[in-house]
């Protein structure tokens, strides 16, 4: 199981460099039922490798100007206290209903990747950037990833895009600024009452990241558009067959 973990965080740190977001809605799971780790703590260990991993793919993105620092600054400033505070609430919910919680989020992750790949908008490029609105879409971002541990890429791109005027690329790279920025406020909400297993979160980061690299580098090469519909029906499939087996 543990190599099956590591295979698995590969595809984690693939979908991040590529798609800015997604992969890491799958990163509680794979620490949760393929680790082992408990709930509280898989949350926060999930932070830990989503907030290292959107860092490290950050940089070719940013070396390639596909990043919008002021949009993304201003979208992460407002999102973080939010993460803090999530992550905080997250220790008074039972671990059961967080997994229950995180189940119907893949749900709506998965539907929502696949309206974005369906959507001609999700690939143009708009003029008018509603800066009010996208920070708070931060604030709700920032709060789903301090309580569950998921970065929210799949809500920040199409904010970015269609609420930001961000072209689909740089949504990408901004995306990973964005959720590095609420990964660490969320895990320092949770330090208080998380364990971090040092045996498991220090390779999957480091396969976690080695795939970030090489997602990154394929973003030209591959149709996002067409990744994101077929990734969205995998995390609805996972996203109900977790509901399965927590409540039946």
């Amino acid at each position: 199981m543990f190599a099956l973990g590591l295979v698995l965080s590969l595809g984690i740190g693939v979908s991040l460099g590529l798609l800015g977001g997604g992969g890491s809605i799958l990163t509680v799971p794979v620490l949760h039922y393929v680790f082992a780790v408990p709930a509280h703590d898989a949350i926060a260990m999930s932070l830990v490798v989503v907030g290292t991993t959107s860092t490290v793919a950050l940089i070719p993105h940013a070396l390639a100007g596909r990043v919008h620092w002021r949009l993304g600054l201003a979208f992460g400033v407002s999102s973080m206290t939010a993460a803090y505070v999530g992550g905080r609430i997250g220790a008074g919910i039972p671990s059961a209903i967080l997994i229950v919680a995180f189940a119907l989020l893949m749900l709506v992750a998965g539907g929502a990747m696949l309206m974005r790949a369906r959507s001609r908008l999700a690939v143009a490029e708009a003029t008018e950037i509603s800066l009010a609105r996208v920070l708070a879409s931060g604030l709700g971002v920032g709060l789903i990833t301090g309580v569950l541990g998921a970065g929210g890429g799949f809500v920040i791109v199409p904010v970015l895009t269609l609420l930001g005027g961000v072209a689909i690329r740089e949504a990408v790279g901004t995306s990973l600024l964005v959720i590095a920025m609420n990964s660490f406020a969320g895990l320092a909400g949770t330090a208080s009452h998380a364990r971090i297993d040092t045996r498991i979160i220090l390779p999957v980061v480091a396969i976690a990241v080695v795939g970030s690299l090489v997602g990154a580098r394929l973003v030209r090469r591959i149709s996002t558009q067409h990744l994101q519909g077929s990734f969205g029906w995998f995390v609805i499939v996972v996203g109900v067959s977790i509901l399965a087996r927590e409540l039946f």
